[in-house]
């Protein structure tokens, strides 16, 4: 799976939402940071944040985190990422406690 292609839609749908002026991505020391300006609270555009990450992760076995880290006049700065679950998807047949055909 290429993560580029979900932040690429993540883009797409973060944009298109009306009060976001800007949308930017960077990689800090190999840690993503978004950084929006828009015309919004802080709990919008947490909210709009979510919506987008959740219609761009629609059909994938994925989850996001957004963490708040500071704001500047009506700049936001989030660390946000999107990673694989940590847990097993198939059973490797070493007969383990948490293996999956035991769940139910």
């Amino acid at each position: 799976m290429d993560l580029a292609v979900i932040w690429d839609k993540f883009a797409e749908h973060l944009q298109s939402f009306e009060g976001i002026e800007e949308y930017q991505m960077k990689k800090i020391a190999g840690i993503p940071f978004i950084y929006i300006k828009g015309i919004l609270t802080k709990e919008d555009m947490e909210e709009f944040i979510k919506r987008a990450a959740a219609k761009s992760m629609r059909g994938k076995r994925l989850h996001s985190e957004t963490v708040y880290v500071r704001q500047n006049d009506s700049r936001y700065v989030y660390r946000h990422r999107f990673y694989v679950p940590q847990e097993k998807m198939f059973c490797c047949g070493n007969l383990c406690v948490d293996c999956i055909r035991l769940r139910g």
